[in-house]
């Protein structure tokens, strides 16, 4: 079934693939490349699912994951991080800030679309409760 996605990520070859990628398996995808703005367009959207780059300017991902968790309409809203920088205990971290999912770059693509059909499971399970 078709997910909208938002996705968040400052670098804009990561951006182009992720939505590429989306798309081509059949999800709209709705690129924010400037982290201050997503919460905002997720408000405005209400995405099934989100993908979310955790090392950004201005606002990490882990704040924002933390704000959509806070927000009461978003926060049954799937969400997979991604990120470059994946050491010890980063996994732990990300996911107590409330993600789903967690995927390392350079990301493979099958491992890519498996968290994101995962994902679009949960996001269906939670629409029902």
């Amino acid at each position: 079934m078709t997910k909208r996605v938002l996705v968040v990520e400052d670098n804009e070859l990561n951006l182009k693939l992720f939505c590429d990628l989306l798309r081509a398996h059949g999800h709209e995808a709705e690129p924010v490349r400037d982290a201050r703005d997503a919460l905002e367009r997720a408000q405005l959207t209400r995405p099934d699912l989100i993908v979310m780059d955790i090392q950004m300017p201005h606002v990490s991902g882990l704040e924002l994951i933390e704000a959509v968790r806070r927000d009461v309409v978003l926060r049954p809203t799937p969400i997979m991080a991604v990120t470059a920088y994946a050491g010890k205990g980063d996994e732990d971290r990300i996911r107590e800030a409330g993600a789903d999912a967690f995927v390392s770059k350079p990301i493979t693509l099958a491992r890519f679309m498996q968290s994101i059909d995962e994902l679009s499971e949960l996001a269906d399970a939670r629409a029902l409760h």
